[in-house]
């Protein structure tokens, strides 16, 4: 199969709802990256000078604000005529000049998505009497977005927020529960991974699967994990302990983590011991948060495709001829970069991750 032109999959720029063609023509790079972490990045690289002439340039184009400059809003498309998708919707929050040797002058943008704003907001703060979904609502308020927020978790009595950024301190909630942090226009989303809807791609390598790296590894994999603390109103040891089991209800075939350490290795416990409990539920759902991150990614991939415009985190994957214990569906996609350039056009550059083994014969 032959690359599309990279004509036909050139990215669209649409600034403050204004069809932005200058960008789209002098565009020679564009990277849009993001993570099950949330905030969604973007980096452009534009033509600075008419016919790309290395020399001393005269006036440089895009930087006499009519399109590029802070705070204005930027959307971007990008794909081949008929699966075009919105891949970008933010704020421009920096712009680099850049002036190589022997090479035209261009223009380098970035822009954030509106995750951006809780980064920039530090704070000391006490919660009284909220799970992490009232906490992540609460915030998202005080940044006028909407909250979309579905994840299982403890009712905690006091939560501290201490000189954290809003996005840092919503960052280490969803890590104690295993929520995922993400946000689509004015939107902020806190949900569990089962709850978060994503495209379903099939990749053949070979095909629109360019390159493909799996590992299945057992380094980090733990047959049980424990989370303790202390309960000052029962004046009692708090001892919490999640299994296998926990990750068994998310599969419905094939070799796990979990298992296969203990057969392969002998029994192995991880103890949580960055926080310290206060409450057995609490001790409860960071233990069975903690197994599900270090089951979940026990099978790893990274690849590359010929422009997957569809994929976004938390898309499902089918890898198709990748080798027998890998290959098939359960892949999620924790991390991806849609790139362009004029050279190799449009790809994706993705990380997923599964919790099983396909048993082998």
């Amino acid at each position: 199969m032959t690359d599309p032109d990279p004509a036909l999959v050139s990215p669209v720029f649409t600034v403050d709802d204004e069809l932005a063609r200058e960008l789209a023509r002098d565009c020679v790079r564009l990277e849009i990256s993001e993570g099950v972490e949330g905030l969604r990045t973007l980096r452009a690289h534009l033509l600075a000078v008419i016919g790309g002439s290395p020399g001393p340039p005269g006036q440089m184009l895009h930087l006499d604000g009519r399109h590029i400059d802070f705070g204005r809003s930027l959307r971007v498309s990008i794909g081949p005529r008929g699966t075009q998708r919105h891949v970008f919707d933010g704020t421009l929050s920096a712009i680099e000049a850049v002036f190589g040797d022997g090479e035209p002058p261009l223009v380098v943008v970035y822009a954030e998505d509106a995750l951006m704003r809780l980064r920039m907001t530090r704070r000391m703060r006490t919660y009284r009497n909220a799970t992490d979904t009232d906490i992540a609502a609460e915030i998202a308020a005080e940044h006028g977005l909407k909250a979309d927020t579905d994840a299982d978790g403890p009712r905690y009595d006091v939560v501290q927020q201490l000189n954290q950024s809003d996005l840092a301190f919503l960052r280490e909630r969803a890590r104690l529960v295993r929520a995922e942090l993400w946000c689509t226009g004015d939107e902020l989303h806190f949900r569990d991974r089962a709850s978060r809807e994503g495209t379903e791609l099939t990749l053949v390598h070979g095909n629109q699967l360019l390159s493909v790296r799996a590992c299945a590894d057992l380094a980090h994999q733990r047959s049980a994990v424990v989370v303790t603390g202390y309960d000052a109103r029962r004046a009692a040891v708090i001892d919490e302990e999640a299994g296998p089991g926990v990750l068994d209800a998310e599969v419905t075939g094939g070799r796990t983590g979990p298992r296969l350490v203990e057969r392969a290795l002998g029994a192995s416990t991880g103890y949580r011991v960055r926080e310290a409990a206060l409450t057995s539920a609490e001790a409860a759902a960071w233990a069975r948060a903690e197994m599900l991150r270090r089951g979940r990614r026990f099978v790893t991939v990274s690849g590359v495709t010929r422009g997957s415009p569809d994929m976004t985190v938390g898309s499902r994957l089918d890898l198709r001829h990748i080798g027998a214990p890998f290959d098939g569906g359960g892949y999620y996609v924790t991390r991806l970069t849609h790139t362009f350039d004029h050279i190799h056009g449009f790809r994706t550059r993705f990380e997923a991750e599964r919790p099983t083994l396909n048993e082998v014969a």
